[in-house]
């Protein structure tokens, strides 16, 4: 027998998996211990400059220290050429290191943990999709993998793409907007469908529309039936795809391991299920898993494989590369092939016989955001400490303003506590500065109380756009409000909050005289009390705090804007205390989406049961960082009865 070179320790390594959504980096210290991924941005190899391509890597390079060897798995590094400019390109970062360079595909198949001695096939479906295999002798095999203009059936961008399409052709065949409709105007801060259109152009990439997937999942697990045959048609898109790969490594009836990745494929369960058990209706001696650790990790198991392999036994493969089989086939349901069965908007026509100027209030003076201030006549001549003190001072009246309030408050807060828990929603909708003060509100609700998004909405006249800068005419459109609530199917569970400073604004006014017309509750807040509405037209709540002019005159962002804060704020933080996600002054049900809230999260844990640290993490890990349930876990049965 010839001798074997030695065995060499193990050295530290970098795996990093770059895509079109972004780029994750594992480093793994010499003792083989791999960190949590680190996030950095995307990247794909056919849309980088060589310069761009060492500006990436270089970024992560400098996260990190200096590694042994480097492993990497590009999106877009489909043929050896590109693989040698990849990798040519990592060797300049990296001069002293082994460096792999391959794609995505090969980086995640790596990380699954199967036999390799048996054929096997990665599905995935994230921004893109894709299948890839690989067999006995590097015989490998791709299906798919085009990009989104030639294919990418099945992927989150190909799912929003086939939303948008359905339901615009559905309007245009039958005039009914349907329940994925209202969700996707709704994601998209748009009132109506003909905004789609300018939308879609503005759109750049593939992200935003393959960020509308989650509203499609969303849709379906309500049941509507053209989300669920969208998610049909994808679930057989990505089984053929799998099983045509299937074919070109292993005769009928072999064993074969289909491993399924991506975002989509990961992020919700019961379409992998559905994914899983149809690849196993045309491949019945197949095992279905779904990879349980990230493609950055699977990219440092084969840069540790390369080093092996320049300095020890060639023989040698790197421990951990190729574990035992995870047991497990894909248990669940199928998404339901249903008949899409559309039903009429509630008032699907604007009324016609209404007269729209007769809707608005009338004024019986100058509504006072419109008065001078006497106070600030010299407000260009004032020092800065005498005007610091003057736009304080006058803030400071607020509060008492609003005090005078609590009863019509009071109301408020039952009319929202009783649309929320009914399964109701909570629709803000105003114009210019009052529009993004109630989507500000709305979108804060998600993270700070874990609700869903339609819970709370903030409609702006203009759309998403109005967000950022004027869109002119936009307030005056009295019939876009009237679109809106259309638009978003809003009934009788529903409240809709009009918010204008002078109580007037036709958009606002066009939305609750629709509202109302389906059987909303609808508030009004604002700041002219002098106003006097038509019959039939007053909102079940008016919320119109005497604040008195501004200083700056007209310029309602000031005054008006804090008390309209300060009203939001009462509004939607005493309705998710009375809906249980407050326990003491704690938010025991916000969404720990980031390394600041996880933290927050753990104290709240610890604070409440009385755990340390590593308990208190441990727990809400295996809660899914849901604090509640995490709490409920930790709290000893009797404890938590004596709360009681």
């Amino acid at each position: 027998m010839h001798a074997r070179s030695p065995r060499a320790h193990p050295p530290a390594c970098l795996g990093i998996e770059a895509g079109g959504t972004r780029t994750t980096a594992t480093w793994i210290e010499a003792a083989g211990q791999p960190s949590p991924p680190a996030p950095f941005g995307p990247a794909n190899l056919k849309l980088l400059t060589d310069p761009q391509l060492l500006e990436h890597l270089r970024a992560i390079a400098a996260t990190f220290p200096q590694p042994a060897a480097v492993g990497i798995g590009m999106a877009g590094a489909r043929t050896p050429a590109d693989q040698a400019r990849l990798r040519h390109a990592a060797q300049t970062v990296w001069p002293q290191a082994v460096c792999v360079a391959t794609h995505d595909l090969d980086t995640a198949l790596a990380a699954a943990s199967i036999d390799l001695t048996q054929p096997r096939v990665l599905v995935l479906s994230g921004t893109g999709s894709c299948c890839y295999g690989r067999g006995s002798a590097s015989q490998t095999a791709r299906v798919g993998g085009w990009g989104h203009l030639l294919g990418d059936q099945g992927s989150a961008y190909d799912i929003g793409l086939q939303a948008l399409r359905q339901v615009v052709e559905a309007w245009d065949l039958t005039q009914l907007w349907g329940t994925l409709g209202c969700s996707l105007l709704e994601h998209l801060h748009l009132n109506e469908p003909d905004q789609l259109v300018g939308w879609i152009h503005a759109a750049t990439g593939k992200g935003p529309i393959a960020a509308l997937a989650p509203v499609v999942f969303r849709a379906a697990a309500r049941r509507d039936p053209l989300a669920r045959a969208i998610l049909d048609t994808a679930v057989l898109s990505l089984a053929r795809g799998a099983v045509a790969c299937a074919r070109r490594l292993a005769p009928p009836r072999h064993a074969v391991q289909f491993v399924l990745a991506g975002g989509v494929l990961l992020g919700q369960p019961g379409f992998a299920r559905a994914v899983g058990r149809e690849i196993l209706k045309q491949w019945p001696t197949g095992r279905v898993t779904r990879l349980g650790a990230p493609g950055s990790l699977g990219a440092a198991r084969l840069a540790l494989d390369a080093w092996h392999s320049e300095h020890c036994d060639p023989e040698f493969v790197a421990a951990g590369v190729s574990p035992a089989v995870e047991p497990g086939i894909l248990p669940g349901g199928k998404f339901g092939r249903s008949r899409v069965v559309w039903t009429r908007t509630p008032g699907g026509e604007t009324p016609a016989a209404t007269d729209d100027a007769a809707i608005l209030p009338k004024t019986t003076r100058l509504s006072p955001t419109e008065e001078r201030h006497p106070k600030s006549m010299g407000l260009d001549r004032l020092t800065s400490g005498a005007a610091v003190d003057l736009l304080l001072n006058e803030d400071a009246r607020i509060p008492a303003a609003i005090r005078r309030l609590k009863p019509r408050l009071h109301r408020a807060l039952r009319l929202i506590h009783r649309a929320l828990s009914t399964g109701g929603r909570l629709m803000y909708v105003g114009a210019g500065t009052s529009g993004r003060l109630g989507v500000l509100d709305a979108s804060e609700c998600p993270p700070t109380f874990r609700t869903p998004p339609e819970w709370v909405q903030g409609i702006i006249a203009g759309g998403a756009e109005a967000v950022f800068r004027a869109v002119e005419g936009a307030e005056d459109d009295l019939p876009a409000g009237r679109r809106a609530m259309e638009f978003r199917n809003v009934g009788r569970r529903d409240v809709v909050v009009g918010i204008a400073a002078s109580g007037r604004t036709p958009f606002v006014w066009g939305a609750l005289a629709e509202a109302r017309q389906r059987g909303a509750a609808t508030m009004l807040i604002c700041f002219n009390p002098h106003l006097t509405f038509a019959p039939g037209h007053r909102p079940d709540v008016v919320l119109a705090p005497a604040i008195g002019p501004e200083l700056l005159t007209g310029s309602t962002r000031l005054k008006a804007g804090t008390a309209t804060k300060l009203i939001l704020n009462l509004l939607t933080t005493l309705t998710m205390v009375r809906l249980g996600k407050v326990v003491s002054n704690l938010m025991v049900d916000l969404n720990p989406a980031n390394a600041k809230l996880r933290d927050r999260a753990i104290r709240i844990t610890r604070e409440l049961t009385g755990a340390d640290e590593a308990t208190a993490r441990e727990g809400l890990i295996r809660c899914g960082w849901i604090v509640k349930n995490a709490v409920k876990a930790l709290t000893p049965r009797s404890r938590r009865q004596r709360q009681a």
